[in-house]
């Protein structure tokens, strides 16, 4: 960032413009202003270089990491392979389980996407193993945790800063009917209550700011007042975040550290835009990242859609980054089948919102003119997910090879192509 402010055209900054087909100095400009990240740790040397923000394509971020129940790393890793093979465009490890730093390594070295975690949940539970409880957790226990990320090469971490006493008198006021379903936000509004103290990733977060500088690591500014239901959508202690979020964008822009706000998970459809749009203007234009937004809560087991009708509402609306949300939220860890689900249906999310945006038609209009040439082949290989349509094609294969089961030779492109050549 610092380089872009001193107009100077990174390598970074070629390499995003060229995978967006956009010109460097246009991206320059972005990142300069704080209206698009690059997340690239300076330790990392293995990483896919990938832009979020004004006028790119929208990202998807895939979820992974062991509970406490469930630790398995190799099931981890092949969790993080499918996230990417699927079109993840980066993978957060949230492990809680086993061998956290172990698990955190290992993912580095697996996948070449930017890898991003949430080093609270690190710190949180090793408090719980060393002194028996979170809330006995010290200031330096939560930095330290930060630092150890950052050194092992980790792009990108989400930091509930906007989790302060302000905040949290707002959530008593307000008599949420969630309170606080971060996990992250639920640690240091527990930490806050227990000590009766500030947050001290915001009372410290010139410290923060310093850590970032060091490591070229992108803060994601957490939402841990995100509603957690319909009912809680769009209330105060929601939007009393996203203020100080901003505020803190502010800071990190001044001190050249790349900053991600991040934004509502429950989210009615007609609330969707309102919140995108708040958030930007709050942050100044800010890379906004969404789980979702999930817009109605009757359908766990089908989360990945109502996340899905969500996002691509948000993503038109100018969301920059969508947290793929998979079948098992709210029931299960996701399992590998969940993960791949997640991310096809956040990426159809985020390509129907790109169009809305003037981003990515081609790719339509190239398997629509397949379809009327009857070119099976290239139609499957412009899919969102190339294997799963090329099943469905081969599991029932037409007489004619033209058409497909659907209308076989009643077919309406077939029967029109044969009428308009005469």
């Amino acid at each position: 960032m610092a380089a872009a402010k001193r107009g100077i055209i990174t390598e970074e900054i070629k390499a995003v413009a060229e995978a967006e087909k956009q010109s460097a100095e246009a991206v320059r400009q972005r990142l300069a202003r704080g209206s698009l990240v690059i997340p690239k740790n300076v330790n990392r040397t293995n990483v896919k270089l990938v832009g979020i923000g004004e006028g790119l394509r929208t990202k998807i971020n895939a979820n992974i990491g062991t509970s406490t129940d469930l630790i398995d790393l190799k099931k981890e890793l092949e969790k993080a392979r499918i996230a990417v093979e699927a079109g993840a465009d980066a993978v957060m490890d949230l492990s809680v389980g086993g061998d956290i730093d172990q698990i955190r390594k290992s993912i580095l070295k697996e996948v070449q996407v930017p890898i991003g975690t949430v080093p609270i949940y690190q710190a949180a539970v090793e408090a719980i193993q060393k002194k028996g409880a979170i809330v006995q957790m010290s200031e330096d226990d939560i930095f330290n945790a930060i630092e150890k990320h950052a050194k092992d090469g980790v792009d990108f971490v989400t930091v509930h800063c906007g989790v302060t006493q302000r905040s949290l008198q707002e959530l008593i006021k307000q008599g949420r009917v969630l309170d606080i379903v971060s996990r992250g936000g639920s640690f240091h509004a527990a930490w806050m209550i227990h000590n009766k103290k500030e947050n001290p990733l915001y009372s410290n977060f010139d410290y923060l700011l310093e850590l970032a500088q060091k490591y070229d690591l992108t803060l994601s500014l957490g939402d841990g007042m995100r509603p957690g239901c319909i009912a809680d959508s769009m209330d105060r202690p929601m939007i009393e975040e996203t203020i100080i979020l901003g505020e803190l964008v502010d800071k990190a822009r001044e001190k050249n550290v790349q900053t991600i706000v991040e934004g509502p998970g429950h989210v009615p459809l007609n609330q969707v835009e309102a919140s995108v749009l708040s958030a930007k203007k709050l942050s100044k234009n800010a890379p906004l990242y969404l789980l979702g937004p999930i817009v109605t809560d009757i359908a766990p087991g089908f989360d990945h859609i109502t996340s899905a009708i969500g996002g691509a509402i948000a993503a038109a609306a100018g969301a920059d980054f969508i947290c793929y949300v998979t079948p098992s939220e709210h029931l299960a860890l996701p399992d590998v089948e969940d993960v791949r689900e997640g991310v096809i249906a956040a990426k159809i999310a985020a390509h129907a919102g790109d169009i809305a945006k003037g981003i990515g038609a081609e790719q339509d209009l190239a398997i629509a003119k397949a379809r009327k040439a009857q070119n099976w082949r290239r139609q499957i290989e412009l899919s969102v997910y190339p294997p799963r349509a090329r099943a469905y094609r081969e599991k029932c294969l037409p007489k004619n090879p033209r058409v497909c089961t659907m209308c076989s030779d009643l077919c309406a492109i077939k029967i029109i192509n044969e009428y308009l050549k005469k």
